[in-house]
């Protein structure tokens, strides 16, 4: 049976988006295709009408997430780069991985990764930090309050006390804030 285009557009967004998901909270490679399929209801089959290997997979899905982070903390102004550093920093986000960033996850098996993947990640992690570097006018802050957030929050959720979790997370806010307001610019 031969499905519509858009049905098989629509299986591949539900197939990344489960599958992306599935990544953050416990890691890519652990999940095998069968897995992931069975998580949308489909077979392992029907997989490679999608993609022609889990490695092809898990590149659409550092794509999709890394450019929905530029949608969400790429450009506005110092207020509203608070307001997501805040959102980012938070308890929230540490006991939500699946829902949340891909990088504390994810980072590592992409370090792992093929040329092109870890390509790919540099390209949108260089965007986030020039919009950030032009948010702040300076883009070495860009890139230390980037590492300090995905830093905290790998930190965060390697700890078993939420007290410490909370620890670490204010530790961070804080660190930040005081760059932030130590800008002549900011404000």
């Amino acid at each position: 049976m031969r499905y519509s285009a858009e049905h098989k557009a629509q299986t591949r967004e539900k197939l990344l988006q489960t599958s992306g998901a599935l990544a953050k909270r416990g890691g890519f490679g652990g999940t095998g295709v069968d897995g992931l399929m069975k998580a949308i209801g489909l077979t392992g089959g029907a997989f490679y009408g999608h993609f022609s290997s889990k490695d092809e997979l898990f590149a659409a899905i550092v794509e999709r997430e890394l450019s929905h982070s530029i949608e969400l903390l790429g450009s506005g102004s110092h207020d509203r780069l608070q307001r997501c550093l805040a959102i980012y920093l938070s308890m929230k986000h540490v006991e939500q991985p699946d829902s949340g960033c891909a990088l504390p996850t994810l980072g590592p098996e992409i370090a792992r990764a093929d040329l092109s993947v870890r390509e790919n990640a540099e390209h949108w992690l260089v965007r986030l930090q020039q919009a950030w570097g032009e948010t702040l006018g300076d883009p070495q802050l860009a890139w230390a309050i980037l590492a300090q957030c995905v830093g905290a929050l790998v930190v965060a959720r390697m700890l078993a006390s939420p007290q410490r979790q909370e620890e670490v997370l204010q530790s961070s806010r804080a660190l930040i804030q005081s760059q932030l307001c130590d800008r002549p610019d900011a404000g």
